[in-house]
């Protein structure tokens, strides 16, 4: 094969690389929302209350995103391909050991294995997405790989849900597994994405960290984006609880309640893909912010006496949190030349850790967490729509 063919061989690959880097994006929705189902079970089986069984999501959530400031900075370092085989290879060996779990204690150890490998695939498919493509290409992608990656939400709980009725909880961990290797399959015969590794020592390349802080415009978008995924992860580690005990729906009902959710992510997704091809993308993004505040409204003023009635303002919540989502990944990224590794690493690490918080908030013993949520969505949106107002003034954005 001649030089050029082989150029041409790699390019392929890489513009024909959207599957991949969605199912890498989706691992931590793969990881979460499948065991969702399952957790008043684990809590009736285990005999511990719903918080202390949330600790499984929110360990994960929290351990996820201290792994991501490091995957970040080895990347830009040694290049994407190694520490994503690392990762996936991690991530595999943990949900086999996940899968044998006969405690609560064990299965929270193990989820914080899990999370530590999962890490690799999230951040470094956004650093991958910045290194292959660029400008409104790269919007466009980001907004395929939202649609493909809302899959993961939407069929996740349905599938955890199958399990529990056909098999038994521990195969949701298999299933995972399995994923895993999938990915695996996937990373190894995909080509390196970053043009030329650093030969920095790798301690200073941590700083990248903070020149990235010193970075105003995107320590600011860093905020938008993640305060706005923050109602998204409270609902959650909320939603099982609002719909099974709450309601008093079945797993498998509860799992195609939540999977009418992820349809909203992956709607408003599709819709921001369409409309950016007439809108401005900041326009898109206002719109996106105007209607989670919206929707955080329409959850606090409704009575839900039905689970539509919760479901429907959520749907609103969660579309304009599709439709909003990539171009502001997007104008993160724009705001960096160089580190797209710790870039991408700090910006998940961000909203992973807020949605953790989040986790946390909603599993307290609330008298009424959909007021509760709703209360979240409101503030976060109110906050994000004020900073949003600032940078505009300040040009960007335009």
């Amino acid at each position: 094969m001649s030089f050029q063919q082989r150029e041409s061989s790699i390019d392929g690959k890489l513009k024909g690389s959207v599957p991949l880097l969605a199912l890498l994006t989706a691992f931590p929705a793969l990881s979460t929302d499948m065991i969702l189902p399952a957790i008043p079970l684990l809590a009736e089986t285990w005999n511990h209350s719903l918080a202390y069984i949330n600790l499984i999501l929110i360990c994960f959530f929290v351990t996820f995103g201290f792994f991501l400031l490091f995957y970040g900075p080895i990347s830009d370092r040694f290049g994407r391909r190694r520490p994503l085989l690392f990762g996936l290879g991690v991530y595999i060996l943990a949900s086999v050991l996940c899968a044998l779990a006969t405690s609560a204690q064990m299965l929270i150890i193990f989820r914080i294995l899990q999370a530590s490998g999962a890490a690799a695939s999230s951040s470094l498919s956004m650093a991958m997405t910045k290194d292959i493509f660029s400008g409104k290409e790269r919007e466009r992608i980001l907004a395929h790989i939202a649609i493909i990656m809302a899959l993961a939400p939407m069929m996740a709980p349905v599938l955890g849900g199958w399990i529990l009725v056909n098999l038994s909880w521990p195969w949701i961990f298999i299933i995972q597994g399995f994923l895993g290797v999938i990915g695996l399959f996937g990373v190894i015969r995909f080509p390196e994405t970053l043009p030329h590794t650093s030969n920095a020592p790798l301690s200073r390349v941590m700083h990248a960290y903070g020149r990235l802080m010193l970075n105003p415009s995107y320590v600011v978008m860093v905020f938008i984006v993640s305060a706005t995924l923050f109602p998204m992860y409270s609902f959650i580690a909320g939603s099982s609880a609002i719909y099974i005990n709450g309601f008093g729906l079945t797993e498998q009902k509860y799992s195609y309640f939540f999977a009418f959710n992820a349809l909203a992510l992956m709607m408003g997704s599709f819709f921001c893909l369409r409309l950016t091809r007439s809108i401005n993308s900041k326009h898109l993004m206002t719109f996106g912010f105007v209607g989670i505040l919206l929707g955080g409204l329409f959850l606090i003023m409704n009575k839900h006496q039905s689970p539509w009635g919760f479901a429907l303002p959520m749907f609103l919540v969660t579309f304009s949190i599709g439709l909003s989502r990539p171009p502001s990944n997007n104008l993160v990224l724009e705001q960096v030349d160089r580190y797209a590794g710790s870039a991408s690493s700090l910006l998940i690490f961000t909203y992973f850790t807020m949605g953790a918080i989040g986790m946390w908030l909603i599993s307290h013993e609330w008298a009424d967490k959909i007021h509760v949520l709703g209360s979240i969505a409101l503030g976060c949106s109110s906050l994000v729509l004020v900073a949003w107002l600032i940078l505009q003034k300040k040009g960007i954005g335009s």
